[in-house]
This record gives structure tokens, C-alpha cells and sequence, in this order.
């Protein structure tokens, strides 16, 4: 299984996922410019590092997120949430019309929910998903 994991991370950082990432690293630096926003500076550096290399890891809520991780996350909804998303989502169209795609193109789809709130959850291994490690 880590094998295929390996596999699919890289073909997944050739066909989109180095783009994909460095859409995070920007909207991170211009977060870290407006010095405010640092907090959603640091949520779109740890999502960039988990777009860039997804397979064999996954995302989950944390337990102590709160109603300031729902407003943290309209604010990067307003900001950044909804263009990165739609890169998530032209990526997608683009990779669903080879049949090679298809899968990172389903992939890059599961990336959006954490594109428009990334406060308030964790990446994991897909080993931990439900709080426990093999």
C-alpha cells in the first residue's frame, strides 16, 4: 500500500499538485503580509503541504474546535476559500477528461471542503482517520 501511495503522489505532484500547492503557498504569504491573518497564514502553508503530497494521509476535526475556527473560517472563505476551490475544481474537470485522470481528479474534489475551511481540522495519516494507529 505505501508503495501505491508513493506512486500516485507522484504522479499526482506532476500533473497538479505542484500548482495546486504553490496556489497556497501565495494566498500563505499574502496572509503573512497582512500580519493579522498570520493564523490563516499557517492553516494554508499545512495545506499546501498536503496537497502537494495527499495519498496515504487524510484530514479530520479536531476536537477542540469552537465557534472561532467557524468564524476563522468565514473570513478565509471571503478572502481565499472560494478561488482556491475553484482550482481545486478546474483541476478536476481538466483531469476527469483523461482516463488516467479520473481518480485525481476525485481526489482534487475531496480537496475542497478543507480549501474553504481549513480552521478547525487536522491532517492525518489515513492510519490515524479515527483516532487510532495501526
Amino acid at each position: 500500500m505505501k508503495v501505491l501511495n508513493f506512486v500516485l503522489n507522484v504522479l499526482w505532484v506532476i500533473l497538479c499538485g505542484l500548482w495546486m500547492s504553490l496556489a497556497y503557498i501565495v494566498a500563505g504569504i499574502i496572509c503573512f503580509v497582512l500580519i493579522i491573518t498570520i493564523p490563516w497564514a499557517i492553516a494554508s502553508f499545512r495545506i499546501a503541504a498536503y496537497v502537494i503530497w495527499p495519498f496515504g494521509r487524510t484530514t479530520r476535526e479536531r476536537s477542540d474546535a469552537g465557534a472561532a475556527s467557524f468564524l476563522g473560517n468565514i473570513v478565509w472563505f471571503i478572502f481565499a476559500g472560494w478561488w482556491l476551490a475553484l482550482g481545486h475544481i478546474a483541476t478536476s474537470i481538466a483531469m476527469a477528461c483523461t482516463i488516467i485522470g479520473i481518480p485525481f481528479a476525485w481526489a482534487n474534489l475531496k480537496m475542497i471542503p478543507i480549501s474553504i475551511m481549513p480552521l478547525g481540522r487536522e491532517i492525518v495519516s489515513t492510519d490515524q482517520r479515527f483516532g487510532y494507529s495501526a
